[in-house]
């Protein structure tokens, strides 16, 4: 249905997404704290979204036909700001500065303290009602940009996500995609064991929502589906992204406990030994 990306696309995105981890390493290990499990989970659809997806300009980027990315769950900042830098929004020199007092990379995103962040993000629940608002107001103002949201699977507990899902349909936005990551993990444990979703997907579609599901670690996939997205009139899309939580690095996947622990010295090297030594096919 689309065109296919060539391999050397592919390949090119899965070695940013690599990069991405990289620097989220760096990033907590020199800052002490912050969340590596989201963080390191999301490289893959953060690496295709900045590197082939989104409409953006690192050298503009208040461009007002820019594309607009939404991000709720704000403590999952480590893959946006890696992203940005590698982008080249800012010194990567400055990612360096995580967390630390008078930096611009705060523990949670702030609107006016970096260039390319579109929203001031931490409390859960509350980012997906933001981007409707970016994306009505396009519409209103005849803009054809997209606004991409997002969201953890674990804000879903929030009441305020599902009025946003009503809202949604009510006045059927197609200019947002929704994107969840779907790690099944949370701060406190298992979002299984501490609030269920599922049946997930069914429902997001019970709330008028068109919903796709994908691997959330292969690129094309994900890619295929925004596309797909794209095409579809009328309804809101929303892609389930299903992740490993600490993708990358083998003793912080899928345990819940990594949510938000820093690495200790040992831990920072061997992290980055994996990463470094991990085969791009």
């Amino acid at each position: 249905m689309f065109e296919e990306l060539h391999e050397e696309k592919v390949k090119f995105l899965e070695k940013k997404a690599n990069e991405i981890r990289q620097l989220i390493i760096d990033m907590l290990a020199n800052a002490g704290s912050g969340h590596p499990a989201g963080s390191l989970g999301m490289a893959d659809i953060f690496s295709a979204l900045y590197f082939h997806i989104l409409k953006h300009d690192p050298k503009n980027p208040d461009w007002p036909d820019r594309d607009r990315l939404i991000l709720s769950n704000g403590h999952i900042c480590p893959v946006l700001y890696a992203s940005l830098a590698l982008s080249g929004y800012f010194p990567f020199e400055e990612l360096k500065t995580l967390r630390k007092i008078n930096s611009r990379l705060q523990g949670h995103p702030h609107r006016s303290s970096l260039p390319g962040i579109e929203n001031t993000s931490g409390s859960l629940g509350e980012g997906l009602g933001y981007a409707i608002g970016v994306a009505l107001s396009a519409k209103l103002d005849n803009k054809n940009f997209y606004v991409y949201c997002i969201t953890s699977d674990g804000e879903h507990n929030e009441g305020s996500m599902w009025e946003a899902y009503l809202f949604l349909n009510k006045y059927k936005i197609d200019n947002l995609i929704v994107i969840v990551d779907r790690n099944k993990i949370q701060q406190d444990g298992n979002t299984e064991d501490v609030m269920p979703l599922e049946p997930f997907r069914e429902k997001l579609e019970a709330f008028g929502m068109n919903v796709l599901e994908v691997d959330g670690h292969n690129i094309k996939d994900f890619i295929n589906a925004v596309e797909y997205a794209k095409t579809i009139k009328g309804k809101t899309s929303v892609i389930i992204c299903h992740t490993i939580p600490g993708k990358g690095v083998s003793f912080i996947e899928n345990n819940y406990k990594w949510h938000g622990k820093p690495l200790s010295k040992e831990e920072y090297e061997k992290a980055l030994e994996e990463l470094r030594n991990l085969k791009i096919h």
